[in-house]
């Protein structure tokens, strides 16, 4: 069923995670018009990141302080054999957002600024208007269908991306799948926020399991290559060796999250004159942390940039800062590691690497992972409230 006739905007966005939300709101703040649109109900619905939002990113974007944990500053990395090594920094590395809060002020954000809102709405596909450019888009919600014209469309749909496909533009071809818990009522294993990292293939082949305690959350998850491992038997598994450690007798179960996440790099090809990809949909994750906050905001901001120049101009040689090949010479080295850990198999060999660690120059490289200010190429800045602070680094 057809329902009414087609409306037109300059920008259709399919997601509102973060990259989504962040995106439109900056399109908004131009005064571009914009249908964001989500297949939730409600925002705060499965949240698919733990969240953590790095030094870098505190530091370069005013994010709401009441939709952030307590800062940490310690990291407890395991071995297989559960020998532990502590590292330590002077500042506040790590917050955890409060996911569902965050979206719900982003969106109230956007809503204010003029984007519509389509929640409960599935993505249904696209074709093109050969006579104008525009793209026509397809779009389920309770069983009606809505059909909406835009100049771009805006893929914001996660590392299985639709939009992708229907663009024509690269998708995603290697991802791990992790899963986590995240409870209430934890006490701090040590008195002080902490992040706990165990790398151990037995659990989490290619990647890591993790606790991650601020004070009054704590996320226990999982993540690894989907082929090696089963995430849920493998979460319980952790979450039942966790209980000689940590004290989960007064634990409420708050949620549960699961997701892809992408770990091959940004894409090659992320725009082109119908549309672009921003967040887990154009690879937007360190591949060697599989951390994607930081990226998601920096690559949203170029696109909203971008789109803003591009649909005032009409000029398709605006499109060309946003392409995934400028970047994936900075990730080099960590496609690289990321090849060796997700090759590395063996117990013994992640022991022998744990214990090489504490090796001076190990250990700088250890600290440099994950304290140090490289997750993405900056960007540039651009006034605006969530990215007033960025700063050239």
């Amino acid at each position: 069923m057809l329902e009414g006739g087609t409306e037109d905007f300059d920008a259709v966005i399919i997601g509102a995670g973060l990259a989504g939300l962040h995106c439109a709101r900056l399109l908004a703040r131009e005064h571009v018009s914009v249908l964001l649109v989500d297949a939730k109900r409600a925002l705060d619905e499965h949240v698919h990141t733990t969240g953590i939002f790095v030094r870098r990113t505190l530091e370069d974007f005013a994010l709401p302080a009441d939709c952030l944990g307590a800062p940490v500053r310690r990291i407890t990395l395991y071995s297989p054999a559960r020998k532990s090594m502590t590292l330590e920094s002077p500042h506040a590395e790590f917050r955890v957002g409060r996911m569902g809060r965050l979206y719900a002020r982003l969106l109230a954000e956007c809503e204010r600024d003029g984007a519509q809102w389509s929640p409960a709405t599935r993505y249904a596909g696209c074709e093109p208007q050969t006579t104008d450019g525009r793209t026509l888009v397809r779009l389920e919600r309770g069983g009606l269908t809505r059909v909406v014209s835009t100049r771009l469309l805006i893929g914001a749909d996660g590392a299985r991306s639709r939009v992708a496909a229907d663009l024509k533009l690269d998708c995603n071809r290697e991802w791990i799948v992790g899963v986590e818990e995240v409870y209430a009522g934890v006490p701090l294993q040590t008195g002080e926020p902490r992040f706990h990292c165990y790398l151990d293939p037995r659990l989490a082949p290619g990647y890591l399991a993790w606790v991650v305690e601020d004070g009054e959350e704590t996320h226990v998850g999982v993540g690894g290559y989907a082929a090696r491992f089963n995430p849920l038997d493998a979460l319980a598994k952790f979450r039942a060796e966790l209980e000689a450690s940590f004290d989960f007798s007064r634990a409420r179960l708050i949620e549960q999250r699961g997701g892809r996440i992408p770990v091959g790099g940004v894409l090659r090809r992320i725009a082109n004159e119908r549309g672009l990809l921003v967040g887990d949909a154009a690879g937007a994750v360190s591949p060697l942390t599989a951390g994607g906050l930081d990226p998601c905001l920096r690559l949203s901001s170029l696109a909203a940039r971008v789109a803003t120049n591009y649909l005032r101009t009409g000029d398709a040689d605006a499109l060309a800062p946003y392409s995934g090949a400028l970047f994936r010479t900075r990730f080099a080295s960590r496609l690289l590691m990321r090849r060796m850990i997700r090759g590395m198999s063996s117990t013994l060999a992640v022991e022998g690497l744990c214990a090489a660690l504490r090796l001076p120059l190990a250990n700088a490289v250890a600290r440099h992972v994950f304290f140090g200010r490289g997750s993405f190429p900056d960007v540039g800045a651009e006034p605006c409230d969530l990215v007033a602070r960025e700063v050239a680094t």
